[in-house]
C-alpha cells in the first residue's frame, strides 16, 4: 500500500499532464465554447459529478469499472447536451481513437502478459532445476522491468521534467544505464541473499542481512536447525489450492461435502435447543461492571469505547484503516454467484516449485510499483482532465486546448487516489485476484508487467486507455497459458465487461441530463 501510494502520486505528477490534455482537447470541439467559456467550465463540472457518482456506486457493489470510461462518458454527454452530436469529435483523432484503444488494450495486455509468463515458465519454472535457473534469470528480469519504468518517464512522457529536447542517444543511455545499474545491484546484494536462504536453507538469515551482499557467501556452513525450529525458507504459495489430481484422489463429491456441512449445522442447532434452559438462566444473571460484553464484537463505529474521552483518535484510525484491515484474500474465497466453483477452476492451473515462485515475489514488488506508476500516469490524469479545464477557464477566461496542466492539479489528483486506495480500494481487491484465475508470484508478475507495458505504450501515444482493461486482459492472457479455458472464471469476466459496456451510456446520460437542465433553466436578472 505504501509503495503504491508513492508510485501513484509520482506517476500522476511527472507524467500525468500528457493524457490530461487529451481528455480536455480531443473529446469536445473546444473552439465551439470560445464565445462563452463558462459553459465549458459548467460542462466539466457536470462531467465530474456524473463520473464520480457512478464510479463510487460501482466501487461499492464491486463492479470494477474504468475511471477513464466514466470521465469520457461524462464529457461526451456534456458535449451532446450543449452542442449536439456534432459537437463531439467522433473521428479517429477524437472518440474513435479512444474506442479503438479500449478494444485493443485488453488484447495487447493479454499478449504481453502471456509472453512474459511463457518466458518465465520455460526459462525458470518448468526447467529441471527451476531455482538455479531462476537465480540466473533474476537480474535480467529486474533490469528489463527497471528499463520499462524509466522509459515511461524519459521517452517523451514527462513534460514537467522538460525532457522533450533529449536526443535518442540520451534517452537510450538513461534507460540502459538504469537497467544495468539495477542488474548490478541485484547481482551484488539480492542473489547472495537468495542463494543462502533458498539453496543453502540458511534458517538464521534475516531480511536485515540483505545489505551484506557478497559477505553472505563467507558465512560458512549452515548450522543444524534446533529441535522444534520450524522456520520455512518461503511460504507455500499454493496453500489451500488443490490440483485436479488431488481433487480426484480425494473422491469426495461436492454434494457429500455439503451434506456433511448441513448435518454439522443441524447438530449444532439441536445442541443449542437442548441448552436453551441454561441460556435463559445465564441471561438473567447480572454482569459485573467492567466485565467483557458483546460490545467487543460490535463494529468500530458502534463500539462504546470509541465514544469515550480519548476514543476520537481510535475512531479516526479505525475509519481510515478500515479498508486496509479487510482480509481481501479471505473475502475472495467466499461463495457467490460470480465466484462460482473456485476450487475446481483453480485445479486446472499448474503448480510450480515454491522456491522458484518465491523469487518472483521480489520481482512482484517492482512490477507492482511499475504498474502503480503507470496507473498514476494514465488514470489519475484522466480524472483531473475536466478539473484542469475548469481551472483554465476560471483563471484565463479562455478555452485554449494547449495550456499546460497546473502542477497542483496533478498533485490534487494523485493525493485523492491515494486516499481512495487506503479507504475504499478493498472493494476492488476482493472482487479480482483469485476470483479471475489462480494467482501466484510468477503469474502476478506477468500480469502486472504485461499491463504496465500496455499502459506505458498508451501514455507515450497520449491514449487515455483503461488500466482496468489492461490488467483484466493480462490476467486472461496469463490464465490461458495454462492450456485450458477452464482455468479462468468467465462469469467474472462477463461481469467486468458488462460494467464497461454500461459505463459510457450511464455517465453520459447523467452528465447530459444535468447539463441540459442547468443551461435550459429559467433565468432572471435586473437592470443595474
Amino acid at each position: 500500500m505504501a509503495i503504491a501510494s508513492v508510485c501513484e502520486f509520482v506517476g500522476a505528477v511527472l507524467v500525468g499532464s500528457r493524457v490530461a490534455d487529451t481528455i480536455r482537447s480531443k473529446i469536445l470541439s473546444v473552439a465551439a465554447f470560445e464565445q462563452d467559456p463558462a459553459i465549458l467550465m459548467l460542462g466539466m463540472v457536470c462531467a465530474l459529478v456524473a463520473s464520480s457518482t457512478y464510479l463510487t456506486f460501482a466501487t461499492k457493489i464491486g463492479l470494477p469499472v474504468s475511471t477513464t470510461h466514466c470521465i469520457i462518458g461524462g464529457v461526451i454527454g456534456v458535449g451532446i447536451a450543449s452542442l449536439g452530436a456534432d459537437g463531439v469529435n467522433w473521428g479517429w483523432k477524437g472518440v474513435s481513437q479512444v474506442f479503438a484503444a479500449w478494444v485493443i488494450a485488453p488484447g495487447v495486455a493479454g499478449i504481453f502478459g502471456a509472453i512474459v509468463f511463457t518466458i518465465s515458465k520455460y526459462t525458470i519454472l518448468k526447467r529441471k532445476n527451476p531455482l538455479k535457473n531462476g537465480l540466473i534469470m533474476m537480474p535480467i528480469f529486474f533490469a528489463f522491468t527497471a528499463g520499462v519504468l524509466v522509459m515511461v518517464i524519459v521517452w517523451k512522457g514527462a513534460p514537467s521534467l522538460d525532457l522533450d529536447d533529449w536526443s535518442a542517444g540520451q534517452i537510450l543511455g538513461c534507460i540502459f544505464g538504469v537497467a544495468g545499474a539495477v542488474a548490478v545491484i541485484v547481482i551484488t546484494f539480492l542473489i547472495p541473499y537468495l542463494y543462502r536462504k533458498l539453496i543453502l536453507d540458511d534458517w538464521q538469515l534475516k531480511l536485515w542481512h540483505l545489505p551484506l551482499g557478497p559477505l553472505l557467501l563467507r558465512r560458512g556452513p549452515v548450522p543444524e536447525r534446533p529441535v522444534g525450529e520450524q522456520v520455512e525458507a518461503c511460504q507455500d504459495y499454493y496453500r489451500g489450492h488443490k490440483t485436479a489430481a488431488q481433487l480426484q484422489t480425494e473422491g469426495v463429491s461436492r454434494e457429500v461435502l455439503d451434506d456433511m456441512e448441513n448435518n454439522k449445522e443441524a447438530r449444532i442447532a439441536a445442541m443449542s435447543r437442548d441448552d436453551s434452559s441454561s441460556d435463559d438462566i445465564s441471561r438473567e444473571t447480572p454482569v459485573a461492571k467492567g466485565a467483557d460484553t458483546d460490545a467487543e464484537a460490535l463494529p468500530w463505529y458502534k463500539d462504546p469505547k470509541n465514544r469515550t474521552a480519548g476514543g476520537a483518535f481510535k475512531l479516526a484510525k479505525n475509519a481510515f484503516f478500515h479498508g486496509v484491515n479487510v482480509d481481501v484474500v479471505a473475502e475472495q474465497n467466499k461463495k457467490s454467484i460470480l465466484a462460482g466453483d473456485l476450487e475446481k477452476m483453480h485445479a486446472h492451473a499448474q503448480h510450480f516449485d515454491n522456491k522458484a515462485e518465491h523469487l518472483f515475489s521480489y520481482l512482484q514488488v517492482m512490477t507492482a510499483a511499475t504498474a502503480s506508476f503507470a496507473h498514476g500516469a494514465n488514470d489519475v490524469s484522466n480524472a483531473i482532465g475536466p478539473l484542469a479545464t475548469i481551472f483554465l477557464v476560471w483563471n484565463t477566461n479562455t478555452v485554449s486546448s494547449k495550456a499546460p496542466v497546473p502542477i497542483w492539479v496533478l498533485c490534487f489528483g494523485g493525493a485523492a487516489i491515494v486516499i481512495g486506495l487506503w479507504t475504499y480500494g478493498y472493494n476492488m481487491m476482493r472482487m479480482l485476484g483469485n476470483r479471475l484465475t489462480l494467482h501466484s508470484p510468477s503469474r502476478g508478475f506477468s500480469m502486472e508487467f504485461g499491463a504496465a507495458l500496455t499502459v506505458v505504450m498508451a501514455t507515450r501515444l497520449a491514449l487515455p486507455i483503461s488500466t482496468t482493461q489492461c490488467i483484466t486482459g493480462a490476467t486472461v492472457g496469463v490464465g490461458l497459458c495454462t492450456g485450458t479455458w477452464r482455468a479462468i472464471n468467465w462469469r467474472m469476466i462477463a461481469w467486468i465487461y458488462m460494467g464497461w459496456i454500461i459505463t459510457l451510456p450511464v455517465t453520459g446520460i447523467i452528465s447530459g441530463c444535468l447539463m441540459g437542465i442547468i443551461i435550459n433553466s429559467p433565468r432572471w436578472g435586473y437592470a443595474g
